[in-house]
């Protein structure tokens, strides 16, 4: 019976070390991650600084998922069954960890590297009150041209202008109305022109929005451009912003 025994007894502290090592190492893995986004946008770190803690992040959540493993494996032989449930969390909640950096890696790989994006890549609509606040940032103000035409054609071929069925200044209203809803700063409206700036939610990312109308025969015709400041690749969020936004506007 001791025989039988002493063995199980001797390594039953591994699964319990194993689940608390995985429990470590999540935890400082959703901290590193969770902290990367708020950081960068309190001024607390540089940008480069915040990629690197979503990276370790990851790399410290995947380490969390092999010793969540482990646990199993080493519970399940020894019949160790409270490691073996910290075990099976800690492997479990390493998904909901990684979600956002693995996302982003993602839609980086799926989407081209632009960052002007425009319903009329022809005569996009220009950023006069905000070309200040762009020329101080890395992004230029006038639009990339035809490079950035081709790939946002090839990658976001949906986009165009829309038509609205109301006078212009009715169709400004509403163009106004739908901006203020979405929390964007106003820079300045005229008769046929706004522009204002939206801030990503994580990171507090400043993107740049000018929305121009002209009356035709049609009715109001409405192009739209969303640009950031900073970075290579907007990751398709300038384009997401344009279709949700044009769509919302001629619901109204």
């Amino acid at each position: 019976m001791l025989s039988k025994t002493t063995p199980a007894r001797r390594g039953g502290k591994w699964p319990l070390i194993t689940a608390w090592l995985g429990v470590v190492l999540l935890i400082s893995a959703g901290a590193l991650i969770g902290s990367s986004g708020p950081a960068y946008r309190a001024e607390m770190i540089a940008l480069s600084t915040s990629f690197t803690w979503l990276r370790q992040g990851a790399q410290l959540a995947m380490a969390a998922a092999v010793f969540g493993l482990v646990t199993l494996i080493l519970a399940g032989v020894l019949r160790r069954w409270r490691p073996a449930l910290v075990g099976a969390v800690v492997s479990l909640s390493v998904v909901a960890v990684i979600a956002m950096p693995m996302q982003m890696k993602q839609r980086a790989q799926s989407v081209p590297p632009i960052h002007d994006i425009t319903t009329d890549m022809t005569n996009p609509p220009a950023f006069t009150l905000l070309a200040s606040a762009r020329k101080e940032a890395p992004n230029a103000v006038e639009y990339p041209g035809a490079e950035t035409a081709r790939q946002q054609q090839a990658a976001y071929p949906q986009l165009k202008p829309i038509t609205l069925d109301m006078p212009l200044a009715s169709a400004m209203n509403a163009a106004k109305a739908t901006v203020q809803n979405r929390g964007w700063e106003i820079a300045g409206v005229t008769n046929n022109t706004l522009e204002a700036t939206a801030t990503t939610p994580w990171f507090g990312f400043k993107d740049d929005v000018a929305i121009r109308m002209k009356q035709t025969e049609a009715g109001v015709l409405v192009d739209m451009r969303s640009a950031s400041r900073l970075g290579k690749s907007d990751l398709g969020t300038n384009a997401e912003r344009i279709q949700a936004f044009l769509e919302d506007l001629q619901k109204q």
